[in-house]
């Protein structure tokens, strides 16, 4: 059996064609029970994410089982003549270290983001549930699972803010601390406020203002976030009481001059407050950064921010590579016995059985011994077997992975009678990510 992920994703294919590729979860699940119709595809496991489409999969031969995939994922491949263009195709190890990277957020879109973790383990729930995997992926995506958790804990790429909207809460943070008393004013209800705004509650600000132009938007912003609507002619009265104002309204002029922030000032009994300014145009008057308890950032200043991040998460990212690379050594080592686990099992259950066997014939014929004596005779039969294997099994694990693998495996079928459970497409590939259907 071999290994592989046939996919796009955002650096391969636009979003019109990644859309194209996308499944639901239910077409997830549908395709996946429809999988037995496949027998050249033993295992699957289908990754969709509005970033990317994967299919992994554990197959007979690469080559036969390469179409069949494309027919699974590429539902879109009617739409496009040159489909081909936008897939990517690994194999073998080239496949573990991409679902490695994929885990741990290196592939994404932003490096380090931490959704596409919990992601992955939901594709592979989902196809547990649907017995779509065995003990190839079910081995590779608790790893790569594990590696996920691994680089976000002892590397530092998910810790700072790559984002407009999150820097802004960051921003807030470094001049407030504790967020849990401060108040809120968001002026304007589009995505970029919404998404601000979802950040500073999920960091604990006391109360959320919203206002727009139109009122009723600011009301349905401010109901997701259990806020108060203030209508747009009073903002100004409402930013007394908020410690940040941040603004996003689109206006094509100044909706707060150094004036307003001038004479807002006193009423706040010297309490700071931060305007930070996402809008383009800009909103707050750059003169407003002089007045004394006033902070002013613009979205200039943000995303020197986000740039510096990145910089740091591409820092850590070199440290995530380091991990997985040391991660990957270790599965491969451990991929390398899975081709002989049902030959040793079937090896060892055949001994058990000769030793159980004769045991009870001897057994029959010692009729006077006692319950501890039986106990002897049996713990002596177990540890005969167990040294008489001991040899074979040490010769055949070092042997995993090398070009003496199928010599050995050959040997052992053929010296002690074990019923063949080897496909002959695997003998010729000879690769370490052969196993047996049980």
């Amino acid at each position: 059996m071999q290994l592989a992920v046939l996919g796009l994703n955002h650096k391969t294919a636009p979003v019109e064609v990644r859309e194209c590729f996308s499944f639901s979860e239910e077409e997830v699940k549908s395709a996946l029970k429809h999988l037995n119709r496949y027998d050249d595809i033993n295992e699957c496991v289908l990754l969709s994410t509005c970033n990317r489409t994967e299919m992994y999969a554990v197959v007979d031969d690469i080559e036969e089982a390469y179409p069949l995939m494309q027919k699974i994922l590429g539902r879109a491949a009617i739409n496009y003549d040159n489909v081909e263009e936008y897939l990517y195709f690994y194999t073998e190890e080239q496949c573990i270290n991409h679902l490695f990277r994929v885990a741990s957020g290196l592939d994404s879109l932003v490096i380090g983001e931490g959704q596409i973790l919990s992601q992955v383990k939901k594709a592979y729930s989902i196809a547990r549930d649907a017995e779509t995997t065995s003990t190839v992926l079910n081995t590779l995506f608790h790893r790569a699972i594990a590696v996920g958790k691994k680089v976000r804990t002892v590397t530092r790429i998910a810790h700072s803010a790559v984002s407009v909207s999150y820097a802004a809460v960051e921003l807030a943070k470094e001049v407030f601390g504790d967020l849990s008393q401060s108040n809120v004013l968001i002026l304007g209800a589009g995505e970029m406020s919404e998404l601000t705004a979802k950040h500073l509650v999920a960091n604990g600000v006391k109360t959320v203002f919203v206002s727009n132009r139109r009122l009723e938007r600011a009301e349905i912003l401010a109901e997701k976030f259990n806020g108060i609507a203030v209508p747009f002619e009073d903002f100004m009265k409402c930013a007394v009481e908020a410690d940040i104002v941040i603004t996003s309204t689109g206006a094509p002029h100044y909706i707060i001059r150094s004036w307003d922030a001038a004479h807002l000032i006193p009423k706040r009994n010297g309490k700071p407050i931060i305007f930070i300014d996402i809008a383009v145009p800009r909103d707050v008057e750059p003169e407003v950064a002089a007045i004394n308890g006033v902070s002013l950032y613009n979205i200039d200043d943000l995303e020197a921010v986000v740039e510096s991040n990145m910089r740091l998460r591409e820092q850590e990212a070199k440290d995530a590579e380091k991990i997985i690379a040391e991660e990957m050594d270790e599965l491969l080592d451990k991929f390398r016995y899975l081709s002989f686990r049902p030959i040793l099992a079937r090896l060892t259950d055949k001994a058990e059985k000769i030793r159980q066997r004769e045991l009870k014939r001897a057994l029959v014929k010692l009729t006077d011994i006692t319950a501890d004596e039986r106990k002897v005779i049996e713990s002596l039969s177990k540890m005969i077997i167990r040294k008489m294997l001991r040899d074979p099994m040490v010769r055949i694990n070092e042997a995993a992975g090398t070009d003496r693998e199928d010599y050995y495996l050959d040997a052992i079928c053929e010296l002690f009678k074990l019923e063949t459970i080897r496909e002959s497409k695997s003998r010729e590939k000879k690769s370490r990510y052969r196993y047996a259907r049980q």
